[in-house]
């Protein structure tokens, strides 16, 4: 007799900006972390994209890349992860109520809890370790303890998102997949869940079961 296989846990992914944050983290690291004449010097070099990506010539992924590379070449691990943890603290009130709720009654759940991000490391993993998940996200080069500008990873958006899930997760082994995103970046995301809950589309939340209490006898 084979053992039959019992799927006893439930997998929740989350997008971060405009989903489980109300703002756009990554621009708000840029003024929390960098002074204003550090930004406007570098921006002035990236104008032109800037501009572009506005105008919607210029994609996102590609433009977040170069934004990185722009503000934080050759800046100092040390220094700039502690200010990291900062932000990340700051953040945490700042986070949509009731998607913070949901993933709240997920983690009461035992459900394996997920960020799933295209924005970077270096403040993503302090929000994780806060409220105790897993992240997927761009991650970051550093030689020297100093941050390159660079990723090591691809920007971890759109199909990029679903590759690093797949890579992590062996999806069979979970009951049901819950994701929940905000954009065309998150489509891929969402199409491999059994409920899918994009922000500004869905009015109602994927309710999910009451966790049964044991009665002690």
């Amino acid at each position: 007799m084979y053992a039959t296989s019992q799927k006893n846990k439930n997998l929740a992914l989350f997008d971060f900006d405009g989903t489980l944050c109300t703002k756009d983290s990554f621009t708000g690291f840029i003024f929390y972390a960098l002074s204003k004449r550090h930004i406007v010097k570098q921006g002035i070099k990236i104008l032109p994209w800037i501009q572009a990506y506005y105008l919607n010539i210029y994609p996102a992924h590609a433009m977040r890349s170069k934004l990185f590379r722009a503000m934080f070449s050759n800046v100092d691990v040390v220094e700039l992860q502690h200010i990291a943890q900062e932000y990340a603290t700051s953040l945490i009130s700042q986070l949509n109520p009731s998607l913070l709720k949901q993933l709240k009654q997920h983690q009461a759940l035992g459900d394996d809890v997920v960020l799933v991000s295209a924005s970077i490391d270096i403040y993503l993993k302090p929000i994780c370790d806060l409220l105790d998940i897993d992240l997927i996200c761009t991650q970051t080069e550093i030689i020297n303890d100093v941050y390159t500008g660079q990723y090591i990873t691809p920007d971890c958006s759109s199909e990029q998102k679903r590759q690093r899930i797949l890579e992590n997760y062996q999806l069979d082994d979970y009951a049901v997949i819950y994701a929940y995103g905000n954009s065309h970046e998150d489509q891929e995301m969402l199409a491999m869940a059994n409920h899918a809950y994009m922000v500004g589309v869905n009015k109602i939340i994927p309710a999910l079961p009451q966790k049964i209490q044991k009665i002690a006898i």
